[in-house]
């Protein structure tokens, strides 16, 4: 489950890595070449956010120009993208890995994570129907968490 988890991280990450020009976000292009135009500061920008490890520290928290492009809801659309088929079955079990890998890339904590295999399971009709997208599932399991007491938190 951890490198499920990982490699759906390292999907994320490099899908929003080029939102803020072609360094991404980071230490370097936030404050260290915050006004590059040309190509080597881009490179060196690009440089120090890989090498300083910055980068994904701010896209998992949303900082050092990060922000609109990021955050675990984001990454939760992206997983649920990526694994569709299998989050499917598992959500029409309400447990599994997929699912289990998903409330983790959602940040649900474990005391809240059987609400939420069970909320996921009693809304299945509308989150995967034949003509779904991970886009419909993903607007309906929000909708769906937006309604119950204990998940409201997640989708704020």
């Amino acid at each position: 489950m951890k490198k499920l988890i990982a490699a759906a991280m390292l999907v994320s990450a490099s899908s929003v890595s080029f939102a803020n020009g072609p360094a991404g976000c980071g230490l370097g292009t936030a404050v260290v070449f915050p006004d590059a135009n040309e190509w080597y500061e881009h490179v060196l920008a690009a440089t120090t956010n890989g090498t300083s490890g910055n980068q994904t520290f701010g896209m998992t928290s949303g900082t050092l120009g990060c922000e609109a492009a990021n955050g675990p809801l984001k990454m939760a659309q992206t997983f649920m993208n990526d694994n569709m088929d299998q989050l499917a079955v598992d959500a029409a079990r309400g447990q599994g890995e997929t699912l289990d890998a998903l409330a983790q890339v959602m940040g649900i904590e474990a005391t809240d994570k059987a609400a939420f295999g069970a909320t996921v399971q009693s809304n299945f009709d509308s989150m995967f129907t034949a003509e779904s997208t991970a886009a419909d599932a993903y607007e309906s399991l929000t909708q769906a968490m937006a309604q119950d007491a204990s998940l409201q938190k997640y989708v704020g």
